[in-house]
Parts: C-alpha cells; structure tokens; sequence
C-alpha cells in the first residue's frame, strides 16, 4: 500500500515538474523572441546591445505583471464560481490585449508617478540609461518573488520603488519628489480602505434589499436592474476616463461629425463626460434587465443560490472591463521604462515623456498576457478562494467597489493602486460576514453568559455549603447524604459551566478572513517600495560598475 502511494507521488511529482519546464521554456522563448526582434531591427545604433536586453528585461516584467496584478481583475469572478479558472484566463487575456494595443497610451510617462526629478541625470544619459534598467529588473524580480509567495501585490509601486532606488544611487536623495512619495504611501491605506467600505456597503444593501427578505424573487425583480444599472454606470465612466484616453480624439471627432457637435474637443475625456456616457448606458441596461426578469418564463429560485446565479453575468462583464481597462493603463508600468531607455539610445535626449513605438507596446501586451495563462492561476486562487469565501454577490460588490474608487479618487486627485482596492475590498466582504454573524449570535452570547454567572453563582453557594459540613466533627446521617448530593451538584454545576463556555468560545471564534493571508499581503504591501528601491540600487551600482 506505501509502495503504491510513493508511485503515485513520484507521478505527480514528475508531471509538475514537466508542467514547470514548459512554462519556463515557453517563456524563455518569449523573452529569446523580443530579444532577437530588439537587436536585428536596431543593430545600426550605438547602445543597441544595451536596448535589446533592455527589450529582454522589458518582456520579463511584463510577465510578471501579467502574473501577479492581473489576477485582481478575475479573481473574485473565478472564487464566486462565476467563471471557471480557464475562462477567467481566456477572458483576461484576450481583453488585457486588447487594451493594451487599443487603448494603450501613445505617450508614458517614463518616471512613473514624476517621483523623481530627471534634471538630476544633466546630460549623463548612460546614468540615466542604466537606472531605467535597473529600476526594470528590480520590479519584475521584487514582482517574481510575490508572486512565488502567493502575495497579490501592487505593480505600479514596485516600478515606483524601482525608479526611485536607482535614482537614489544615479544622483542622491534630493533627486527624489518626498511629497509624491508620501502621497504614493498614503495610498497603502487609502486604496484598501475605500474598497474595503464601498464593497462591504453594496454586500450589505444588497442583503437588507433582497437576500433577508423573505420574498427574494420580488425583491430580487426589483433591485437587481437597479444594482446592475449602477455597475454600467461605473464601468463605463471608469472605461472612459481610464481605458479611452488613447482613442478619444478619434471617437470625439467621429461622433461630432456623424451626429451633433455635442462632444467637447478635449484631449481626454471629462468626468461630466464620461459619467454622462455611464448614466445613458446605466438606463439602457436597467430596463433590459427589468424586461428580461419580467418575463413569465424566466424561473428564480427563492434561495440564497437562486439570487446568487442573478450576478453571474454581470460579474463576467465585470471581469472583461476590468482587463482591458488594466491592459490600456498598468502597460506602461512594463513598457515606460523601456520607451524611455528606447528614447534615450536612439535620439540620446533624456525625456519625462516619450511616444511608444509599436514593437514596445506589443511586448508589453503580449507579455503581460503570457505571464497571465502561465503563472495567473496561483494569484487568482489567493484573490479568489485563499482569503475569505466568495459568492457571486460578495464578488459583484467587489468588482463595483473597484470601479468607484477609482473614480473617487481621480476625481478628488488621490493615489490608488488597483490592487490594493481589490483586495481591501476582498477583505471588505470577508470582514462584514463576521460583523454579521457576531451580531446575530449577540443573543447567545449573552445567554451563555448569564447561564455561566448563573451558574457560578450556584457552584460557589454549593462549595461553601460542603466546606461547611465537611467544618463539622460530628456528622448526621442527614449531613452525609447532603455532602453526597452536593457533590453530585458541584460536578453537574461545573459541567453546565464548561459548557457554556465552549458555545461561547465557539460562538466568539467566527472568522471569515483568514488572519495568516491578511498579515503577509499587508506585509508586502508595506516593503514593495522599499524593497524594490533597495534591489534597484544594488542592480544599478552593478550596471555602473561592469561598464565603467
């Protein structure tokens, strides 16, 4: 029987390890593609070695966010059961694809955030070169070790640590925005708290209008357009501001000449435009779906299931918006600091911002999509199954918090990152269940606790009685036959006791979210910057050191 189950691990053993190889060599063969592209097109130029592993390093970091941020967009949709691991993947990379080469900015900033002051580098453009390099390799590798340890972590701050460290090293603290930093620092409590509330906010209304009523079908007939309707509102302002700008000149031009001259020329969308955009699409689909489960044959179970299978599309649609805004807007965390290392050794300037030409748009979307179907699933499982338990309402509540945050805080001009506002908001619905719960088992709570004082009360008058009798030198019959029963009191009065306290340390110990998760994501959450910074000043001292 050992024998058996030793063949079967080593089975098992081999097969991962033969899935492992494919993915390391299908990656390889990525990363040997771009590097080979890279050199053949640019071999005329100075430094064009230098942009070639530039290139290299370019398409790992894509990867890696393809990897690790990604997984925020799908995560909750695959946790809920709402799509299954492969379509999540699917879904993902086709839409994190099409944003990039869609919607992806035709100019990045190269300094991610304006953290550090580019007038500091002077005319040193090698200085300048070998830090954009540095802060590259040091995010893809700060991203690469999260990743291993299952921590969803943010891609924008691993980049921003990156530049930051090796600006530190290029030119010395002074050359480092402090205000943009503490700005960016702040938003390690900003983003996962707005998340965390708006999310635990729609979990909640959508309980107290639908799931604790005990008709589910009415209400679910009637708010359910309603909440839908919201969520096309945000995600189509969210899609405007955030996933449009690219192609806005093209759709403000087309709209004006084909119809009325109604759109504002502007370079990127307003907010008032935007929001008005969401409101139009917002009506459209709440009568759709008011129509929709109007009609006769459309059968709703009255359960906590039947209302659940309700969001499912919703929650799909979600995942898609949510992909192809990430893939129109975190591609320039893989690709600014390769377009500025691109700018640099072709034209030999230093540029805050710089156009991307399309070979380096397509690593990184092409990257990013490739990290995702080969390394996505493990964060997609933390995000989704590993921190609290997911249904389609907690992960339709997550998904609409994550779109209005975004909006909030661009509009009030506060740092997010995505990934913090989805996991706070993971967190969120994971912290209301037990809010819930506790205050429902308030009431046993404190029954439990009147039956121990109660109780206690009993056992003590119990003990002093016998101590009593026991104080005796001269005993009835009478008083023997009393210390055998108060015996047999004190024993069923002690047990009633232990009782009652394990319903009540049992009732107490209702955790939805798992502690140990919280502690490591929060954990990496607070080094990314740090890390990355430090990790990009060694790398950039050793670039400085092998070529001077």
């Amino acid at each position: 029987m050992e024998i058996q189950t030793i063949k079967k691990m080593q089975k098992k053993a081999i097969k991962s390890s033969g899935v492992d190889f494919m993915k390391i060599g299908v990656a390889l063969i990525f990363m040997t593609i771009v590097l080979i592209y890279s050199f053949s097109t640019t071999g005329g130029i100075p430094n064009s070695t230098f942009l070639a592993i530039a290139a290299l390093f370019g398409a790992y970091m894509a990867m890696n966010i393809g990897a690790n941020d990604v997984a925020n967009n799908v995560g909750p949709a695959v946790g809920s059961k709402a799509l299954s691991m492969s379509g999540a993947i699917a879904i993902a990379v086709i839409f994190e694809a099409s944003g990039a080469f869609i919607a992806g900015g035709e100019v990045v900033n190269t300094i991610k955030k304006g953290i550090i002051n580019i007038d500091a580098f002077g005319d040193n453009t090698d200085a300048f070169i070998w830090a954009m390099m540095a802060a590259l390799v040091s995010a893809a590798l700060w991203l690469n070790f999260a990743t291993i340890m299952k921590a969803p972590v943010s891609t924008t701050h691993s980049i921003v640590g990156g530049v930051m460290g090796a600006g530190i090293a290029a030119a010395g603290f002074s050359i480092v925005d402090w205000g943009t930093m503490g700005a960016i620092a702040s938003s390690w409590i900003i983003s996962p708290l707005f998340g965390g509330i708006i999310a635990a906010g729609f979990l909640y209304s959508i309980k107290k209008t639908i799931v604790f009523k005990e008709d589910r079908v009415t209400a679910a007939k009637k708010w359910v357009p309603v909440y839908v309707a919201i969520m096309s509102w945000a995600f189509v302002t969210y899609l405007t501001l955030k996933g449009l700008k690219k192609v806005w000149p093209s759709i403000v031009s087309f709209v004006n000449d084909t119809f009325f001259a109604i759109l504002p020329v502007t370079k990127k969308p307003t907010f008032l435009t935007a929001a008005i955009f969401g409101l139009i699409v917002a009506v459209i689909v709440y009568f759709l779906i008011k129509r929709n489960m109007s009609k006769e044959d459309k059968k709703i179970e009255n359960s906590r299931i039947g209302i659940n299978s309700l969001f499912t599309i919703p929650l799909i649609f979600a995942a898609a918006l949510l992909s192809f805004a990430h893939g129109a807007n975190d591609v320039a965390n893989a690709i600014g600091p390769l377009a500025a290392i691109n700018e640099a050794i072709i034209h030999g300037d230093i540029s805050s911002k710089t156009g991307i030409p399309f070979w380096v748009m397509a690593v990184g979307a092409i990257g990013i999509a490739i990290g995702l179907a080969l390394y996505g699933p493990k964060l997609i499982k933390t995000v989704g199954t590993e921190i609290t338990e997911l249904d389609q309402i907690r992960a339709f509540s997550i998904a609409i918090a994550a779109a209005i945050t975004v909006i909030i805080a661009s509009q009030l001009g506060l740092p997010v990152s995505s990934t913090h506002i989805t996991i706070g908001g993971v967190f969120g619905v994971g912290f209301l269940r037990e809010w819930l719960d506790n205050y429902d088992e308030k009431e046993v709570i404190k029954y439990e606790k009147e039956i121990i004082h109660d109780e206690q009360k009993n056992l003590k008058a119990y003990q002093a009685e016998l101590h009593s009798l026991d104080a005796k030198e001269k005993k009835s019959k009478e008083n023997y036959k009393r210390i055998v029963t108060l015996y047999k009191l004190i024993d069923d009065e002690e047990d009633k006791i232990k009782e009652a306290k394990k319903v009540l340390k049992s009732t107490q110990k209702i955790k939805y979210v798992k502690r140990d998760a919280v502690k490591k994501i929060i954990a990496a959450w607070v080094i990314t910057v740090p890390a990355a910074a430090l990790l990009s000043a060694m790398i950039f001292f050793m670039i400085k050191g092998m070529l001077i």
